[in-house]
């Protein structure tokens, strides 16, 4: 099967996107498992055979992966508010689980998955998470984060158990270019580039490049452990200094008005209300400001031992991902 393609999930995505293209570089054929009413933009020009299936189609996921020599699983449900929490779960924890048993009836033969910071530990004081941290699923705030726990664990147990031939990758915060969506980063970088942030709240971030995540996920295929985890992270950075990294990039002012969390609150509730009214994901959320109460920092020191991993600095993803909203028609 040297040359039976390799199956993307999440393809049409930001960080899914990103993988396709490191691919396709790389010389690989390349399938995309795309839900029928996803977007496509991000593949448009790009030689990649597209199967049309969900990942609550177990139907459409035993069709995808029959031929494919490989799975890279990075789609996911990514959002810090949604009206229906099961529903996130269907696709992140349940979906992941019948994927990876539908890989496994079809014989391939190496998975890359994609898990995320968000199922890791943090230490919260300044001091970088790794894939060693402690952490439980009481440690878990919102169902995003609750969801990618689970289903990390599903793909741990599964290794463990049934021999999958697995390796978890953890990206922090990706930036850069085909952010579509966007993220809920993304979103954070429109408004301060254009000028709507003029407060910010006291946390940090581990921002990186996508396609240095892109590149991990590559290097974790072809050097990672079976069941092994790793962060591919880039740099430690507070919020305040990615806005005014973000206000250089645009000529802009910085802000400096630094806000308790507390009083967001009562904004993050009428938002919260106001969302379950539209269907709309709100800007501010009570989950997105428990989070913020610890830095969000990790070390990527595993990867680059073991992998080689080396992402660049956190104001290229930051610089690229500013130009992309630019050319898109987001930031004026």
């Amino acid at each position: 099967m040297s040359n039976a393609p390799i199956l993307v999930t999440g393809g049409t995505g930001f960080v899914g996107s990103a993988v396709v293209r490191a691919l396709l570089a790389a010389g690989h054929r390349v399938r995309c498992l795309v839900r029928d009413h996803s977007p496509r933009r991000n593949l448009e020009g790009l030689d990649v055979e597209i199967v049309v299936g969900s990942l609550t189609d177990r139907a459409s996921l035993d069709h995808a992966v029959r031929g494919s020599r490989a799975l890279y699983h990075v789609a996911a449900d990514y959002r810090l508010w949604v009206r229906d929490p099961a529903a996130m779960n269907r696709v992140n924890v349940d979906g992941t689980r019948a994927l990876m048993q539908a890989a496994q009836v079809a014989g391939v033969e190496r998975i890359v998955y994609t898990s995320s910071v968000a199922a890791l530990g943090l230490v919260g004081d300044g001091t970088p998470g790794t894939e060693d941290t402690p952490v439980g699923l009481a440690d878990m705030v919102g169902p995003y984060k609750q969801s990618k726990f689970l289903a990390e664990q599903v793909v741990r147990e599964m290794v463990a158990r049934d021999g999958l031939p697995a390796v978890i990758v953890n990206p922090s915060t990706p930036v850069g270019p085909r952010d579509i969506k966007p993220t809920p980063t993304g979103r954070i970088i429109i408004e301060a580039a254009a000028g709507r942030m003029p407060a910010f709240v006291d946390t940090g971030l581990n921002l990186v490049h996508v396609d240095d995540v892109a590149a991990g996920h590559l290097l974790a295929f072809e050097k990672g452990r079976i069941g092994a985890c790793y962060i591919l992270g880039g740099e430690d950075m507070s919020l305040a200094r990615m806005l005014a990294e973000i206000a250089t990039l645009v000529g802009r002012r910085p802000p400096t008005i630094r806000l308790p969390r507390q009083a967001i609150i009562p904004f993050a509730m009428v938002a919260e209300l106001i969302a379950g009214l539209t269907g709309r994901e709100p800007f501010a959320t009570r989950d997105g400001l428990r989070m913020a109460r610890k830095k969000m920092f990790f070390s990527s020191a595993r990867a680059q031992r073991e992998l080689g991993y080396a992402p660049r600095p956190a104001r290229d993803g930051l610089a690229d991902a500013v130009a992309w909203f630019r050319d898109a028609g987001l930031v004026r």
